[in-house]
Formats: structure tokens, sequence, C-alpha cells
């Protein structure tokens, strides 16, 4: 489509559009949230029947298959674990210097706060099948997980044909320091991740990606749990001039449609020649590719760079690829889960081994969230220290504070500390 550069805010929403939003699940998840709640592992196996998943002999996987699962592995593969592994922990290290740092004020009045971050004690893992197995997406929400300090992290994947996850994510787990593993998959899993069943004890945050229905189902037991955002299906938006290359473009689109026919993927060009090009290669990459799904594809001829910036932070991507001349000038500041500049930035070394963490915002989520980290798996707990100088000082003012909003005990309270009770 030709657009002139205006409202892309407007535009942003149309795009949108090509996707079934999430809400289009609820009353399916509903179900399954309750039906879990309600009849623990009984609605667990009952739910893996109905979606097609093959039974299993027990929901947990014995852990010696998990400690063995390397070994099953080619070098390759294994090799490749664990470089994405001591990638993202080296991040998420690095990240976490921050995310301790206990806040300590000591204030006017005398009285000292304190914000201390702790670690939950329990975190549950959400690694996808369906269409393959996920075992990067072990790494990237178990890692942060331990670096946090996390004591138990669980993982829930679907079961392979063998009635367990497969050997390529029972080894992620091994590396990654997983404690348990589940084989339950869908929004029942993170039913059970919440609340818990007679074989999966609960947790205190469930993170990782999913499908419309997993996305909604976090969103519906959040509250219940901590979760890390609404992970849903991934994104991709491209935006490019006339020096990149259309080859490079398309193979990037279809690698994000690699991930089913929910995920919205655009593509902005300042000119008509290269984006013509991105549009007959990409029909033509998908149609020699079988694991490419048929994802929406929106091509957009823009009037320039700011008018596709513009509509780039207005959609808020989960992936955000800058393919023009001079884009690392213009990656500081964009709206979006993750930023890949320049001609070599494909969305892929993000997906899997740079280091940067695959489970980001989207749905436009991105305009106030971000990557997942170890604060994901943080609580913060504030401790006050008031001496009796301090209460006298502040009391009047929580008085006359509390009693404009009908709360007059409130005042009472603070008056007690400060002597102003009889």
């Amino acid at each position: 489509m030709h657009w002139d550069g205006a409202d892309p805010g407007k535009l942003a929403a149309r795009l949108r559009e090509m996707v079934p939003p999430l809400e289009s699940a609820s009353s399916t998840v509903a179900e399954v949230i309750e039906s879990v709640r309600e009849r623990g592992d009984e609605a667990l196996r009952e739910l893996a029947a109905a979606f097609g998943e093959p039974a299993v002999e027990s929901l947990r996987v014995n852990p010696e298959l998990i400690a063995t699962a390397p070994a099953l592995l080619s070098a390759e593969l294994r090799d490749a674990l664990r470089v994405a592994a001591a990638n993202i922990q080296a991040v998420a290290a690095a990240e976490l210097e921050d995310d301790l740092r206990t806040v300590s004020v000591e204030l006017d009045a005398g009285q000292h706060v304190e914000v201390r971050p702790s670690p939950v004690a329990a975190a549950g893992v959400y690694a996808p099948g369906g269409r393959g197995a996920y075992p990067s997406s072990v790494l990237m929400c178990a890692i942060p997980a331990r670096v946090a300090g996390v004591r138990r992290v669980a993982v829930a994947s679907p079961a392979s044909h063998e009635g367990r996850p497969s050997d390529a994510v029972l080894a992620a787990c091994a590396i990654a320091g997983v404690d348990e593993v589940y084989a339950v998959g869908g929004a029942q899993a993170i039913a059970a991740l919440a609340y818990g069943s007679e074989s999966i004890p609960p947790v205190d945050v469930i993170a990782g990606p999913g499908n419309r229905y997993v996305t909604e189902a976090k969103r519906l037991v959040s509250g219940r749990v901590g979760i890390d955002g609404l992970a849903g299906p991934s994104e991709l938006v491209v935006i490019a001039d006339g020096s990149a290359d259309p080859r490079l473009l398309a193979l990037d689109l279809c690698a994000q449609a690699e991930h089913g026919e929910d995920s919205p993927l655009v593509c902005v060009c300042t000119d008509d020649e290269p984006l013509d090009r991105v549009a007959e290669l990409a029909a033509e990459f998908a149609d020699a590719r079988a694991s490419v799904a048929d994802a929406p594809l929106a091509l957009v001829r823009a009037p320039d760079l700011a008018a596709a910036l513009a509509l780039a932070d207005a959609f808020a991507p989960e992936h955000l690829e800058l393919a023009f001349e001079g884009a690392g000038q213009s990656a500081r500041g964009r709206v979006a889960g993750c930023v890949f500049v320049g001609a070599a930035g494909a969305t892929a070394f993000g997906d899997y081994a740079a280091g940067s963490n695959h489970v980001l915002p989207t749905g436009g989520a991105a305009r106030f969230g971000g990557p997942l980290g170890p604060r994901a798996y943080l609580r913060r707990t504030s401790v006050v220290s008031i001496p009796a100088p301090a209460a006298a000082a502040l009391a009047p003012h929580v008085a006359a504070l509390s009693r404009a909003e009908g709360f007059p005990v409130h005042g009472e309270s603070a008056e007690a500390r400060g002597g102003g009770l009889k």
C-alpha cells in the first residue's frame, strides 16, 4: 500500500487488525482455567486428550531423563544450546547488578525508608510446543530466573509423541538448571502453574511466550500470580530504504512467519522497487519452505524514513529491524521490544544466541513493557523505620490527609505515635 505519512497511529491500528485479538480466546480459556482449578490432574489429562496431545504416564518428567537429555543431542545442537545459554546468562547477570540494588533514603523528618528486592520463591516457565519444540524459550526464561536467585524453577511444555517434552527441551532444562519439568501444554499448563494440581505445585511468577490461548490464560491468572507480560504471537516490523537487500528482508519476514499464522509481519520501505522485490521473494521463499506459515504480511510504501519510524513507533512491535543507511542513529528511543540495527541485524540472532531475550512484549505492549529479565522474578519490599521525632513531625500531615479521605482512625493511629493522643 502507498501511504502518505499522515496519522501513523491510524495506520498502525489497521495493521494490528491483521490478526485476531486476544479477547477472541477469552471464553474458551476461562473454561479451561476453571476446569483445571476445580479438578486438577484429571482435567489436565482430559484437556490434553481433547486437544490431541499424547497421553503421558506421569505429568512430571523423571529427573533422570532431564539430566541425561544433553547427551542424546547432536554435538552441534548441544554446543549451540550452551553458547546461547552463556550469552543469555551474561546479559541477565549484567542486568541484575542494578536490579538487586537496595534503595535507602533518609528523609527530612528523620524517617528511614528502604526498598529491598528479593527473588520470588518459585517461578513457572512455559515452553511452547505445537509446530515444534522450543528449547530456546526454556533458556530465555529459566536462566534469568536462576540469575535472580529463584529457588524453584518449573517448566511446563507439551508432550511429544514419546509422552514427554522433546529431548531438546529437556536438555535445555538441564543446561539452565531447571528443577521440575511437566508434560503439560496450552492454557491448561498456565492454569496448573497458577493454581496447582495434585502433581504440580503452584508458582509465584509465570513467564514464557505462547499463542493467543496461552497469552490469554496468563492475562486471566495475573493477580493470582505475577506474569512477565503478555508475550503472544511473534511479530516483526522491517524499515528499509533503497540500500537494503530485498533477499535478506524476505528471509527475515519468512523466518518470523515460521512462528505461525497469527504473526503479523510489516515491511515499510521508502522505495517502490525493493518493496516490490521483497513481496516477490517472500512469496517465493514461503512456497519453497514448508515451515513458513501463511502469516499476514503488509507492505507499506512510506514517503520518507521519518514517517516510517513514526509508523513503527505507533505499531510498537515486538521486533523492529532498521535496514537502512545510518540506522544506528535512529535506534535509540524506538518503541519496540527489541531493535536490530543494520544489514546483518536479523531478528533470528535475537531469537536464539545473541544474548538478548526473545521473550518480548507483543500486541503493542512495547509501549510500556520490555524484554524478559531477572527483574520479572524479583519482588520488592519497603522497610520503613520511624523514630519518635519523625512520628511527631509526620503525624499532623497524616491526620489531615486521612481525615480528608474519610479515614479519621488513620489519623488517630499516627497521632498516638506522635504524642498527640492522651
